[in-house]
């Protein structure tokens, strides 16, 4: 637990200062962070990131994390996002014929969907701290609070699993103390530094953010537990891999910029 506890203390003093600085230094991170997150999910299946798909994976990844302000640089060259993404996927799958299918099929849609999971995530980091610092300071405050709420609610009163076969210390009670908790901290939220400017609302947008949350995070262990990894890394002493810190936000910031679309004032 001291472990625990002074990685994230590290980690937070490294991180929390591009989170405020926000532009191009924040951006730049969040490239780092992911394209750590993309090696981890990758050498999950046992591909390679300095390898000819992993290349190709990271580059369709930088360019997927290209922020909406700057997609002039690829408009420049007249090519969309999504062409890109195209000729990645020709790409992969002729290299499944110059390897003999060593590199298979299913590699190619484990190498995309990777790209497309770690990559909307983390786009839409970049995009919800576009939008101000309070949107990332409410949806860091929602999953740390559904995180907690979860862990020492769980462990207090939590009987009745959750879902042993993905995350066997997960209790249903331990959910639903998440979801109150982090009610709780939005509340708080909204009347110090309102984002939204309606309790209704802001209640609304955190229950399903903080259900959701906690779905990413069983995503990411459904995961780890298919391909028999414990962590998706080492990086962070006592809590894993960046993945391992990341699966929940990487639900949590699309689908709260899309709520926000839908809730923000006119």
């Amino acid at each position: 637990m001291i472990q625990r506890i002074i990685t994230a203390i590290l980690a937070l003093a490294i991180f929390v200062p591009f989170v405020i600085w926000g532009g191009i230094p924040f951006s730049f991170a969040i490239y780092v962070l992911s394209t750590i997150s993309l090696y981890e999910l990758l050498k999950m299946k046992k591909i390679q990131i300095v390898s000819i798909p992993g290349l190709v994976s990271v580059l369709l990844l930088w360019i997927l994390l290209i922020p909406s302000s700057h997609i002039l640089v690829l408009g420049n060259i007249n090519i969309s996002k999504l062409e890109v993404a195209l000729l990645g996927v020709l790409l992969f799958l002729t290299y499944t014929v110059i390897t003999k299918n060593r590199f298979s099929f299913d590699d190619v849609g484990f190498s995309l969907l990777s790209v497309m999971y770690i990559g909307i995530g983390f786009y839409y980091f970049i995009e919800t701290r576009a939008l101000g610092l309070e949107y990332i300071v409410f949806a860091l405050l929602i999953i740390w609070a559904t995180d907690s709420g979860a862990y020492f609610i769980g462990k207090a009163i939590g009987k009745n699993k959750l879902w042993p076969e993905i995350s066997p210390n997960k209790t249903i009670e331990g959910f639903f103390g998440g979801i109150i908790c982090a009610l709780i901290i939005s509340l708080v939220f909204e009347t110090v530094l309102p984002i939204v400017h309606s309790y209704l609302k802001v209640s609304l947008i955190t229950v399903f953010l903080s259900v959701f949350g906690q779905v990413g995070d069983l995503v990411e262990s459904a995961l780890k537990r298919h391909y028999h990894v414990k962590d998706s890394g080492n990086i962070l002493p006592g809590h894993g891999g960046i993945l391992d810190r990341f699966d929940s936000l990487l639900f949590v910031l699309p689908l709260l910029h899309f709520m926000l679309i839908l809730f923000y004032p006119a």
